[in-house]
């Protein structure tokens, strides 16, 4: 037995006409799973073949669930429309909804994400930015590699995909019941808890590796639930080593006592060119009082340059010292002269 997908699952990849949704579907099928079909309003109707399969492509995940009996999702839609994208699935009530897309903004996870809370709870979402699920032999939904590991009686959960992928490399000897990347972002559906619940109720799991990161408090809760209701053995792994303090995965809210905290940087001038700090000053030359057709005989006799230091000697352009200046010299000149004074 394995958890949230198995054998029978019938998965439909939204953006699987994309080039990332086209590769991965066809990794699925290699493995073994059984992709249906995909969604794509802009290409209903059509088909595409894939690892010698012919998939319909769908306008909808409700028709695609009508026709196909799919119970499975796998989005691969870019982050501007991810959101839109989960929110069809749960809409259409499928079962299990898997994010793939990375780089979705905070605000429209924790949009879909309360939105299917309002639901009822009918759709799991695991992710986003997460590489999916995978019960070795049964089933693949996502990007896991199906050949680095065996079936076995080891649970995985991770928030980590390349450390899910090397755990899974490591146990391949004793192989993987299923393995959740569950994503590290800040809001994601499916926690290391739900996953130790669902571990914990499968009789063909004996044991269970959890891998977290630092920042949050996801491990330390999850540490909670193993004490109070996990009786199978577990072994924890929390990759890294420090967080910066007072920011446990994001940036606090300007209101919090750690934004207050925490010294605030100086604001650069604008650029625009209406701002006072953008407006066009005379050049200044470090070159020499030639350049002006005001100076002296005097004052172009006394300009000298520094004699160049051994860290001066491979710089194109050499320092000027100060130099004197005819005090006639109109003020407007002295200053595209450089560093200038009145000879005295």
């Amino acid at each position: 037995m394995s958890i949230l997908l198995d054998e029978n699952s019938r998965i439909i990849v939204q953006g699987l006409t994309g080039s990332e949704g086209t590769k991965h579907a066809g990794r699925m099928l290699a493995s073994g799973s059984k992709v249906v079909g995909g969604v794509n309003p802009r290409k209903a109707g059509s088909t595409v073949t894939i690892e010698g399969v012919e998939l319909p492509i769908f306008g909808s995940v409700a028709e695609a669930m009508t026709e196909t009996g799919a119970d499975v999702s796998v989005i691969f839609v870019p982050p501007a429309f991810a959101k839109s994208a989960v929110v069809e699935a749960i809409d259409a009530a499928i079962p299990l909804a898997v994010v793939i897309t990375e780089g979705i903004p905070v605000k429209d996870s924790a949009e879909f994400w309360s939105h299917a809370k309002s639901t009822g709870g009918k759709t799991r979402i695991v992710g986003p930015n997460c590489p999916g699920i995978i019960s070795p032999g049964k089933s693949n939904a996502g990007i896991i590699p199906a050949t680095i590991t065996e079936a076995g009686p080891i649970g995985l959960v991770s928030k980590s995909g390349t450390l899910t992928y090397q755990m899974m490399f490591e146990l391949r000897d004793l192989g993987i019941s299923t393995a959740i990347g569950i994503g590290g972002d800040p809001i994601i559906g499916t926690t290391h808890i739900d996953a130790l619940e669902a571990f914990e109720a499968d009789p063909e799991t004996r044991a269970i590796v959890m891998i977290g990161e630092i920042g949050g408090d996801a491990e330390e809760r999850a540490a909670e639930y193993i004490k109070a209701h996990v009786t199978k053995p577990v072994v924890a792994y929390v990759a890294g080593f420090t967080a910066p303090r007072a920011r446990p995965w994001a940036t606090p809210a300007p209101s919090s006592p750690a934004a207050a905290a925490r010294p605030r940087a100086r604001r650069r001038p604008s650029r625009h060119p209406a701002s006072r700090s953008a407006r066009r000053r005379p050049r200044r030359r470090t070159s020499s009082a030639r350049s002006s057709p005001r100076c002296s005989d005097d004052a172009l006799a006394s300009a000298r340059r520094r004699p160049a230091s051994p860290v001066d000697a491979g710089r194109r352009r050499a320092r000027v010292l100060p130099m004197r200046i005819d005090p006639r010299m109109p003020r407007r000149a002295r200053r595209r002269t450089g560093r200038a004074r009145p000879g005295r």
